[in-house]
């Protein structure tokens, strides 16, 4: 069971929005506590020119999926999640339909986070792509006193 504080996959979809994630179709399925599973569609917006899955909306959807899954590992009142390194191996062809990726994460640090992301075809359960995202927690800027 999540902690009250975790947010539904509705309110994390809405985050998505008027962002890359949303521009490409992505959708977040389900979530846990140090899980997130989204997919993409395999078409037009995520295309390269031979009509293939573009490695990088691959990695975009990598990318989306440990960001998420980082920053809700944190107080996000006082933290905050960037990416410091990805890198992924792409392992199959994918021409339509939709992709589907799993985050979970390998280490959860106070000043780092890393995260394996498997991405397979819906359809066939094919492995696509395998990506690990590293993430450096920072602090966020004190809150301003206010003034009298």
């Amino acid at each position: 069971m999540l902690p009250a504080s975790f947010p539904t996959l509705a309110e994390l979809n809405a985050w998505c929005r008027n962002t890359m994630g949303e521009t490409l179709g992505i959708e977040l399925t389900a979530v846990g506590e140090r899980m997130i599973e989204g997919r993409m569609p395999v078409d037009h917006r995520t295309h390269q020119p031979m009509g293939l899955l573009h490695g990088g909306a691959s990695v975009a959807l990598a990318e989306t999926l440990g960001s998420i899954g980082a920053v809700l590992q944190v107080d996000r009142t006082r933290q905050a999640c960037v990416g410091l390194e990805i890198n992924a191996n792409h392992l199959k062809g994918v021409r339509s339909g939709y992709v589907v990726g799993r985050a979970e994460a390998i280490h959860v640090g106070r000043s780092t986070q890393v995260w394996e992301i498997r991405i397979r075809h819906e359809e066939t359960d094919a492995l696509v792509c395998i990506s690990r995202i590293t993430m450096a927690v920072i602090d966020l800027p004190a809150a301003k006193a206010p003034q009298s």
